[in-house]
């Protein structure tokens, strides 16, 4: 089994340095792409309520036999729920699905600035973490502004953002942002499917350097730049495959040459995507 090394979030707590995304997987996949990947090392699971798929990353957990307390659990808040009393209801319903007494990480999947309701949102995740329900607290696909906002208004900082990042849209100034905060990055999208990432002769060439995959190479370089990638797999020999990127290390040349690949995000601007 591969050992995974760890982040310690700004809440003192542990924090895989890479994990698995189980977006578009249905109930039935996610369950066996889940009870796979802890058994062969992965410990931090990605989830969400409009990945409809909270119950079977939930028995994918239960029945992977890996003991609950050693795996992250991550599920996030739903565009249609935003508000405090809305949050809380809409956290038990996640919890409820999970089958789950408590979650690792709680997110807000989206801001929805035209909605204006992430900071009530953000206060009923404070309560949910001092009332022991959720571990940890953060947010996805905000901006260094929406943060600012946050810590302004509660006092209190996310724990991670999860945003889109890969090497095609490598996020240097909110990653910066981050880290000044001690803001946890997670990459959602880290090999950017789709994108002919992994034909890219610059990562091929790295690739055929280290003796691994371009894919290896990509999520290596998210390790090394400190964000932590949740690649999505289903089928264990790529899941084995994504999770050893620990054996081999880019030099500073390398790493900077694969973020030379910018040339902007693939998903939707976070100041008007709205996602309920």
């Amino acid at each position: 089994m591969i050992s995974i090394p760890a982040h310690t979030l700004n809440d003192g707590t542990r924090f895989p340095a890479i994990g698995l995304g189980t977006w578009p997987m249905d109930d039935a996949e996610a369950e066996r792409a889940v009870a796979e990947a802890l058994r062969l090392g992965y410990r931090l699971v990605d989830s969400a309520t409009n990945y409809g798929n909270e119950a079977g990353v939930g028995l994918g957990v239960t029945r992977s036999g890996v003991p609950r307390e050693d795996v992250v659990v991550t599920t996030k808040l739903p565009g249609r729920h935003h508000g405090y009393e809305e949050t809380l209801a809409s956290f038990e319903e996640s919890r409820r699905r999970l089958g789950l007494e408590y979650v690792d990480l709680y997110l807000i999947h989206w801001p929805l600035p035209r909605v204006d309701k992430y900071v009530d949102s953000w206060r009923a995740m404070i309560k949910l973490r001092e009332d022991g329900l959720v571990r940890s607290i953060g947010v996805s696909n905000f901006t260094a502004e929406h943060i600012e906002r946050l810590e302004k208004e509660t006092g209190v900082l996310p724990a991670v953002n999860q945003v889109e990042l890969h090497p095609f849209f490598p996020q240097e100034e909110l990653r910066a942002f981050h880290a000044a905060k001690g803001v946890l990055t997670e990459s959602w999208s880290p090999l950017a499917p789709g994108s002919g990432l992994s034909d890219d002769p610059v990562v091929a060439g790295i690739a055929e350097a280290h003796g691994v995959t371009p894919g290896q190479v990509v999520l290596r370089w998210h390790t090394q730049l400190g964000a932590v990638p949740i690649p999505k797999s289903a089928d264990p020999e790529r899941q084995r495959a994504n999770l050893d990127v620990f054996g081999f290390e880019l030099d500073p040349a390398q790493l900077a040459a694969v973020s030379d690949r910018a040339h902007g995000r693939r998903g939707g601007d976070p100041e008007v995507h709205e996602e309920f």
